[in-house]
């Protein structure tokens, strides 16, 4: 893939120009559909979704009961496997606490975060709490990182999840590290018998070795979040509609190498308003996966706030607890009714009239649609 290094930095260095989801626009088609004969489903292996929208395993977002409630309203929710439902028998209170945490002291609130996710994960709660989302018939997913999984994975597989997810602030195909035994990806894809979601991947390259994997998904983005603050810490970050792009390039070429395997790139971060989820999907991305934008439902866990394990890291903290308030119920959220004029609520509407204006009633179809450079 010949990328364009076409901006000089200085004598030693050159840049690409790249482009989040703010800087690019849909362009209206001259044929128009009806919104009602628009279709959202998402397909990944044997599991069809009404909805192509994920909600982050993040304690701030996805517990049980809200796994549960996005399975029922058409999208997936995504258990964090090493989180607060994994290391307590009751994380409520813990939850309350942490929502009741200065937002003024923001040194303090990170050392409490740390002290109370120091808890060591428990199997038996990672059992128990899949049970109880493949109990009420929805399809199960749980995340661990990469770090975890070559410890926990038996467990999960044995609890009888549906779609397994390896996410990170980012995940290689090729880890080097003299201090542990990295996880070879491609030999642990081909030992399950369960579809692998992995990520994050910020560009063609990584993208590409991923998919190599065997990877039925791959996770775009790196930083990109409300609560993360991965570029003030680690001088890093990837823009949103460049490295969705740059992705599903990686999709399209893998796609030719592999003889036809189709990969899913799913948009992970930035994607907080039915706007940008919008133009997420029209950039190449199969589907969203979701963390502010479901924050902000009255039944989320984390009460207004929104945090990821960025937050609590204890050793380089590259995340805040950040306050997103509530918007409205779940169920208004995703499929409206909305009252609500700044892209928080009727995400499913939303793309279904963007989708009708710009002509296309399937998403595949949708990723060729006219976009614009603005601002």
């Amino acid at each position: 893939m010949n990328l364009n290094y076409d901006i000089e930095i200085g004598r030693s260095k050159r840049a690409r120009r790249t482009y989040s989801l703010d800087e690019v626009a849909l362009v209206p088609s001259r044929r128009t559909r009806d919104p009602r004969e628009v279709s959202t489903d998402w397909r990944i292996d044997a599991y069809t979704f009404e909805t192509p929208f994920l909600g982050a395993p993040m304690d701030s977002v996805t517990s049980p009961a809200t796994a549960i409630a996005l399975g029922r309203m058409g999208a997936l929710g995504v258990l964090n496997l090493e989180g607060l439902w994994t290391r307590y028998d009751d994380p409520e209170p813990l939850l309350e606490e942490i929502a009741s945490l200065s937002g003024e002291d923001l040194p303090a609130a990170t050392r409490r975060m740390q002290e109370i996710y120091r808890a060591p994960i428990r199997p038996e709660l990672i059992t128990q709490r899949l049970g109880e989302i493949r109990e009420a018939g929805v399809i199960v997913a749980g995340a661990l990182t990469p770090q975890r999984t070559q410890e926990h994975y038996r467990t999960v597989l044995e609890a009888g999840v549906d779609l397994f997810v390896i996410r990170g602030t980012t995940v290689s195909a090729e880890h080097v590290s003299q201090a542990e035994e990295p996880l070879d990806l491609k030999r642990f894809i081909y030992d399950l018998d369960v579809p692998v979601i992995v990520g994050g991947a910020a560009g063609y390259t990584p993208a590409l070795h991923l998919m190599r994997t065997g990877a039925a998904g791959v996770l775009v983005g790196f930083g990109g979040g409300a609560s993360m603050r991965t570029e003030q810490v680690l001088g890093i970050h990837a823009a949103g509609a460049s490295a969705i792009s740059d992705v599903a390039a990686a999709r399209r070429d893998y796609l030719d190498e592999s003889g036809g395997r189709y990969v899913h790139v799913i948009a992970d971060g930035g994607v907080g308003t039915s706007g940008t989820i919008v133009k997420a999907l029209a950039m190449g991305a199969d589907a969203v996966m979701l963390g502010t934008a479901l924050a902000r439902a009255e039944e989320a866990p984390g009460r207004g706030w929104h945090w990821g394990a960025e937050a609590h890291h204890g050793e380089v903290p590259r995340g805040v607890r950040t306050r997103v308030g509530i918007a409205g119920p779940l169920q208004e959220l995703l499929h409206g009714p909305s009252s609500q004029v700044d892209g928080t609520s009727n995400l499913v509407g939303a793309l279904r009239r963007a989708m009708a204006t710009t002509g296309y009633l399937d998403l595949k179809s949708f990723q060729r649609t006219e976009v614009v450079v603005h601002g």
